[in-house]
């Protein structure tokens, strides 16, 4: 009898030497590619496997990069706790540091100031002439103090507190002259004693006008000038004795 065998690799499994069964999984991979003849069918189910694969990779490489970003995350987080302690503590010091530079102007106006009367009134009696005596002496402009709460400037800047104290410290005193005189010449040398002076400059000539005093006509001049701070070594000083009874 002739036996036909109609369904291949259905046959009879033989047996291994340890008596169980074996898969052979090469055979069954081609008995199954060999029932597929479709090529589109295998475009599809390729691309499905490098579709796959290619989710795959993706997605582990968006878990890698997030891992990655929370390190650096909470390394800035770090940081900035720590900067914005170093920030601060610098704003600190450089506003207690503007507020000194602020108090030191003030003080260096007062004592810019502290002794210019006392300076003006002795050069202007020692150029006065004979025959010329004084009706007014003042000062033009207003000695402004700077502001004890001026604000600082943004970073990187100067403060505007330092800036207003810096020029109201070089603020000069400006000096108005007011007297009369019986000898016009003596007005030339009152002015050129004045110009000579090392505390006063600018001497200038506003007006003259002819006036009665006691019944006399005398010349009344008005003259314009400025305090300046004189070179160290034309100051002298002297030292001040009391004597104790």
């Amino acid at each position: 009898m002739i036996e036909i065998n109609l369904l291949p690799g259905s046959g009879k499994k033989g047996k291994t030497k340890g008596g169980g069964s074996s898969v052979d999984v090469g055979a069954a991979f081609r008995g199954f590619a060999s029932k597929i003849s479709d090529p589109f069918l295998l475009g599809a189910v390729a691309s499905g496997v490098l579709a796959a694969a290619a989710i795959g990779a993706l997605y582990t490489q968006q878990l890698t990069r997030e891992r990655s970003l929370d390190v650096k995350e909470q390394r800035a987080v770090k940081d900035s706790i720590q900067y914005s302690v170093v920030v601060a503590s610098i704003r600190k010091a450089q506003a207690q540091r503007d507020s000194v530079v602020r108090q030191l102007n003030i003080i260096k106006v007062i004592d810019n100031n502290r002794f210019v009367w006392p300076h003006v009134m002795d050069e202007v009696s020692r150029a006065l002439p004979p025959y010329t005596w004084l009706t007014s002496l003042q000062q033009t402009n207003p000695t402004v103090a700077p502001p004890a709460n001026a604000a600082p400037a943004p970073k990187g800047g100067k403060t505007k507190g330092v800036n207003a104290d810096s020029a109201a410290a070089a603020q000069p005193v400006q000096l108005q002259i007011i007297g009369n005189t019986v000898d016009i010449q003596a007005l030339t040398r009152f002015m050129k004693a004045l110009e000579a002076s090392p505390f006063i400059e600018d001497v200038t000539l506003v007006k003259t006008s002819v006036i009665p005093v006691d019944g006399k006509e005398v010349t009344e001049f008005q003259l314009t000038g400025s305090y300046q701070q004189p070179d160290s070594a034309l100051i002298k000083r002297v030292p001040i004795s009391l004597s104790v009874r």
